[in-house]
C-alpha cells in the first residue's frame, strides 16, 4: 500500500503508508518550531494535497531555524525531514523564500534553483539528491 503527495493532480511522492504516516507526524511535530501551518492536508483516500505556497514557507522557516543553531541533536532531528521536504518543494517547482540570514544564494538540487544558505548549500544539495533517489513518484 502507498499514499500520494500531490499538488493538484501532479504526484510529487508515493511513499509507503508507514513512511507517509511518519512524515506527516514529523511535519506536525516541527510546525511549532516555525509557528506556521505545514501546508499538508490530512490524508484522505490515500492522498495528501500540498498547498505548495504554504508548504514552501513552512520548509523555508525550518531551514532558517536549522541554520540559526549549531546544536547537533536539533540538526540530526530536523535533517531528514527537511531533506525530504526540499525534494517535494523542488518537484513542485517552487523556491524557498528569501531569508533575513546573510549568505543565501541559489543552489541546484537536481531541479530548479532553490535558495539555501551559502555555508550549507552543498550539504543540503547532497542530502536532497540522496532523498530524491529514494522517493518514488
Amino acid at each position: 500500500m502507498s499514499q500520494y503527495y500531490q499538488v493538484g493532480e501532479q504526484v510529487l511522492w508515493n511513499p509507503s503508508n508507514g513512511v507517509s504516516a511518519l512524515f506527516l507526524r514529523s511535519a506536525d511535530a516541527l510546525a511549532p518550531e516555525t509557528g506556521l501551518p505545514t501546508g499538508l492536508s490530512p490524508m484522505e483516500n490515500d492522498e495528501c494535497q500540498i498547498d505548495l505556497e504554504v508548504f514552501t514557507a513552512f520548509v523555508s522557516a525550518l531551514v532558517e531555524r536549522y541554520e540559526r543553531t549549531n546544536h547537533p541533536i536539533l540538526h540530526a532531528l530536523m535533517e531528514g525531514f527537511i531533506a525530504t521536504a526540499l525534494v517535494l518543494v523542488q518537484r513542485g517547482g517552487a523556491e524557498l523564500h528569501r531569508s533575513e540570514l546573510d549568505g543565501w544564494r541559489d543552489v541546484q538540487v537536481s531541479g530548479p534553483a532553490t535558495r539555501l544558505p551559502e555555508g550549507s548549500a552543498g550539504r543540503w544539495a547532497e542530502l536532497t539528491a540522496r532523498h530524491a533517489r529514494a522517493m518514488p513518484r
